[in-house]
């Protein structure tokens, strides 16, 4: 789809003739198409399944439907906020990073091309678009790839003043070079769940009943990458789309480096007996719960990054993984000091939500994979974790 010309965005990216179009289909719609597929599915549906439909079913899943994911406050009507929102110095700083790997790339015979998956409200691609033009880098195509149509549309709104630079895909293309973005995008995708009895693992699936839908564990051959060390009782989650996702981003990148911004942790971290539970959790009203099987569709579902597990697919698809660190430490790296030395007081109180190490410092962080492009990365010059992978 062109852009949408002359439609005032709000700063949430949604303007009032698009949300005056909107139709919202009653919850029980998707209940009943889940219900289906789980009675279609045998009367068991993996879960990885279940989240796939309750997050992306068309017209239904959380964010295939109109319902406000993006800001700051409940009295919005959003249910989370993403570093974008939260400060525009976000965006700022990640861009310091993006204009030098853009030069590389140039460089070593690649293109001045970006392509963000998953791109939200727009603010990340604004915010980006602005900080790159103010140093004078040119972005010759800035790519969204976003399964959701509603969002799109939104996107299409706030970015309309980019005009023909911005474009949307249907599909991937063969080949990409430039700098491919996620930011917040892994922990979406749809994982499994394996549960741990003691004596031996279980798939966590879900069956429908009277009341609605509820846990169901079979017998499987799966087990997590570190196998030892769970108590009885534990759960957790592997996610083979989302490295089946960094292998197909691979085979298409000929030159350029891809960033990928998210929470969670090295494989070693991610299996430690105090995350028995595992790390499944949804999103609604800014709070959070662990219960993905109620008000489906109506919040979001999301699970923690293994980031050694995306590293191997990335290595194993021909890429090299040229930093990893903490969202603090890649911030830092880019500037953000003095990017708050020139920002008002308000703008500093909510920056440093990016970067205290109770907030999203420590637990986001930054991993970017490469190919034909020597590059230094400025994000990961210090407190880089590679060697912790």
């Amino acid at each position: 789809m062109a852009p949408i010309p002359d439609r005032p965005a709000d700063p949430a990216g949604q303007s009032a003739s698009v949300a005056s179009a909107q139709v919202e289909a009653p919850p029980e719609a998707l209940a009943g198409l889940i219900r289906r597929t789980v009675v279609d599915n045998g009367g068991w549906l993996p879960f990885d399944r279940f989240m796939a439909l309750a997050l992306y079913a068309p017209g239904l899943g959380y964010y295939a439907n109109h319902r406000r994911k993006f800001g700051r406050m409940p009295a919005s009507g959003s249910d989370f906020v993403t570093a974008p929102e939260l400060s525009p110095l976000f965006a700022q700083a990640l861009a310091v990073q993006l204009a030098q790997a853009l030069v590389a790339v140039e460089a070593a015979g690649g293109t001045a091309d970006v392509m963000e998956f998953g791109a939200g409200s727009g603010a990340l691609a604004e915010g980006l678009l602005d900080a790159l033009a103010a140093a004078g880098v040119a972005v010759q195509r800035y790519a969204i790839v976003d399964l959701s149509g509603t969002l799109r549309e939104r996107q299409q709104a706030r970015l309309a003043r980019f005009g023909s630079r911005v474009q949307w895909l249907d599909a991937l293309p063969e080949h990409f070079d430039g700098v491919l973005l996620g930011n917040e995008v892994l922990d979406a995708m749809p994982v499994q769940l394996l549960a741990f009895d003691g004596a031996s693992w279980s798939e966590r699936g879900v069956v429908a009943d009277a009341a609605g839908f509820a846990w169901s564990d079979r017998p499987t051959a799966l087990r997590p990458p570190l196998a030892d060390g769970f108590v009885p009782g534990s759960v957790t989650e592997i996610a083979p789309q989302a490295e089946a996702f960094v292998r197909t981003v691979a085979g298409m990148l000929r030159c350029g480096v891809a960033i990928f911004i998210d929470y969670g942790f090295p494989e070693a971290e991610f299996c430690l007996p105090q995350r028995h539970g595992g790390t499944l959790m949804c999103h609604q009203a800014h709070r959070a719960d662990a219960n993905p099987l109620v008000d489906v569709g109506a919040k979001d579902i999301t699970a923690h990054v293994n980031f050694s597990a995306i590293a191997l697919a990335g290595q194993d698809a021909g890429l090299d993984v040229i930093g990893y660190t903490s969202q603090a430490r890649f911030l830092l790296n880019c500037g953000l000091v003095d990017l708050l030395a020139g920002a008002s007081l308000a703008q500093r109180a909510m920056a440093q939500k990016l970067i205290n190490e109770h907030e999203m410092g420590e637990l986001f962080k930054v991993i970017a994979l490469a190919r034909g492009v020597p590059l230094d990365p400025l994000g990961f010059a210090q407190g880089d974790r590679t060697h912790r992978l």
